[in-house]
C-alpha cells in the first residue's frame, strides 16, 4: 500500500520548503507553491543553481502571508499575502515568458543585500495561466514559478536505495518533492503514469532530471558531488540523471499525509 508520509510547499522559487500535514490543490499545484520567485536585473529567474545561498532563506506562513528568516544571521522579512504594488512586468522562467507582480521595494533591497546581486520579488497572480509543457502534457494544465510541472513526486524507498549506496545519507530535502510516500519498490513513482489520491487523478507525465541543487546541504548551502555522481551509475538516460516523477492533476480538493495512493487498473 502506497501512502502519503510528507507533504511540501516552497512558497518562494528556490527558497526553503515548508511541510505540511494538509494542502489544498488547486488549479496550479499546492496552494502557495512557488507563487513567489527572485528574478534579476533581465528579468530571469534566481535560483540556487547559481546563489546557493538561497537554500538559507525559510519561509514560513503567518496570519496575513509569509516571513523569511535568513538563518546564518536570523535577520527577518515579511511579506503580505497580497502584494503592496499595482505594478506588473513580464519575467522570465526557464522558457517561459509569465506576468508576474512586484512585490514591494524593501522586499527587493532586503534579497539583493543577502545575496549580494541586485534582485526584485515578484507574485504570479491568478490572471497568470503559465502552460505546462505541451511535449509531455495536454493544453490547459498550468503550474506556478516551478521548473515546469505542479507536483513532484517521489518515493521513500527510492531514497533509501540511493542512500544505501552513499557513504552519507542524504536528506530528502535535497530533491524538493511536493509529495512523498512510502510503501512499493525502490523507484515505484517512474511507473505511476495514472493513479488517485481521494478524488483526485493524477498523471506522472516526465520523470525529474536533476541538477546541481541536489549537491547543495540544504542547512549550510555547501555543495558537493554526491547524490549525482552516485545516481549517474545507475540513473542516467540521454545524459539526464533521473529521480522522482513530474505530476499534472485532474480535479483540486485536499491531500493529507496518510493519503493513500490507489494505481489505476489496467
Amino acid at each position: 500500500m502506497l501512502r502519503i508520509s510528507n507533504l511540501y510547499i516552497y512558497p518562494i522559487k528556490s527558497m526553503g520548503g515548508i511541510p505540511l500535514d494538509t494542502a489544498r490543490v488547486t488549479d496550479r499545484g499546492l496552494e502557495y507553491d512557488r507563487r513567489w520567485m527572485l528574478i534579476d536585473e533581465n528579468n530571469i529567474q534566481l535560483t540556487q543553481r547559481e546563489f546557493p545561498l538561497m537554500a538559507l532563506l525559510q519561509p514560513t506562513f503567518t496570519p496575513d502571508g509569509l516571513t523569511v528568516t535568513y538563518r546564518p544571521a536570523n535577520t527577518q522579512l515579511s511579506i503580505s499575502f497580497q502584494p503592496r504594488t499595482n505594478n506588473y512586468t513580464e519575467v522570465r522562467c526557464w522558457d517561459d515568458i509569465c506576468r508576474a507582480q512586484f512585490v514591494n521595494p524593501e522586499a527587493d533591497s532586503w534579497f539583493s543585500n543577502i545575496l549580494g546581486t541586485p534582485c526584485r520579488l515578484v507574485y504570479m497572480p491568478e490572471t497568470t495561466m503559465r502552460q505546462t509543457d505541451l511535449n509531455y502534457t495536454p493544453e490547459g494544465h498550468i503550474t506556478s514559478f516551478s521548473d515546469g510541472y505542479p507536483f513532484l513526486l517521489i518515493g521513500q524507498s527510492s531514497l533509501d536505495e540511493l542512500n544505501s549506496r552513499l557513504e552519507q545519507p542524504l536528506p530528502m530535502d535535497r530533491f524538493r518533492p511536493n509529495i512523498v510516500f512510502t510503501g512499493g519498490e525502490p523507484f515505484e513513482e517512474d511507473q505511476l503514469h495514472d493513479f488517485t489520491i481521494g478524488a483526485i487523478r493524477f498523471s506522472g507525465v516526465k520523470l525529474c532530471a536533476r541538477c546541481v541543487i541536489t549537491t547543495t546541504d540544504q542547512q549550510t548551502a555547501k555543495r558537493g558531488k554526491e547524490p549525482l555522481r552516485t545516481l549517474a551509475t545507475w540513473r542516467a538516460k540521454d545524459n539526464k540523471i533521473l529521480f522522482g516523477q513530474n505530476l499534472i492533476h485532474h480535479g483540486l480538493g485536499q491531500l493529507t499525509v496518510g493519503d493513500e495512493l490507489v494505481p489505476a487498473t489496467p
